[in-house]
């Protein structure tokens, strides 16, 4: 029985030995301080993979902005491109209508000097009509007379002496003359005045 409780006490003091061996709080302290290294490891991935998340979003949204600029620009481009195409076209048109224009208004002019009231009750509903269309496409007739004279818009052709008119004004306009919005197509041929006051400049 002694013997017993004497191999007790021996295993007693063994496991009491082993523990003041340990230092416990220093083993508390260890485990601390791999926790905070553990922590600040991944509080410092996650930062970086926020900030490189947040650089490639920038730079994403960088590519839209610029892709979204170069798509407005070309889309402006060509429907420019397209207007100017269909000016283009208009005036080869109306340009070439032009002839057409001045045969029927001589034809007008001879036929008042005959009886044939009908042919020119006739032509002048052409005239009229193709005027119309012209007009709706955007001609513009150039007709100035008693007008200043303009060297944008008329050519001169020939001079009139005339002291009560001021210098330099359209007393007769020999062919008319044509516009698209500021493009001129055909300048007027006219006459102009001489020997009259000098014009007032505006």
């Amino acid at each position: 029985m002694v013997a017993r409780k004497k191999e007790d006490n021996q295993e007693d003091y063994s496991l009491e030995d082993m523990l003041n061996e340990v230092d416990l709080e220093a083993v508390a302290h260890e485990i601390s301080d791999e926790l905070t290294e553990l922590e600040q490891s991944q509080s410092q991935t996650a930062a970086a993979q926020l900030e490189q998340s947040q650089a490639e979003a920038t730079e994403l949204r960088d590519r839209f902005q610029r892709l979204q600029a170069e798509w407005d620009n070309f889309r402006k481009r060509t429907a420019t491109e397209r207007e100017q195409e269909r000016r283009r076209a208009t005036e080869r048109l109306m340009e070439s209508l032009l002839p057409v224009v001045d045969d029927l208004e001589r034809a007008i002019e001879h036929s008042e000097t005959s009886n044939e009231t009908a042919l020119r009750e006739g032509i002048a509903a052409v005239f009229a009509k193709l005027s119309e269309v012209l007009a709706k496409e955007g001609l513009q007739v150039i007709d100035p007379v008693d007008e200043a004279f303009d060297a944008h818009l008329h050519q001169a052709v020939g001079k009139t002496e005339d002291a009560h008119l001021p210098d330099e004004t359209v007393t007769q306009v020999y062919q008319k003359g044509y516009q698209m919005a500021d493009r001129v197509l055909r300048p007027a041929m006219v006459v102009v005045s001489t020997g009259g006051k000098p014009r007032e400049e505006k």
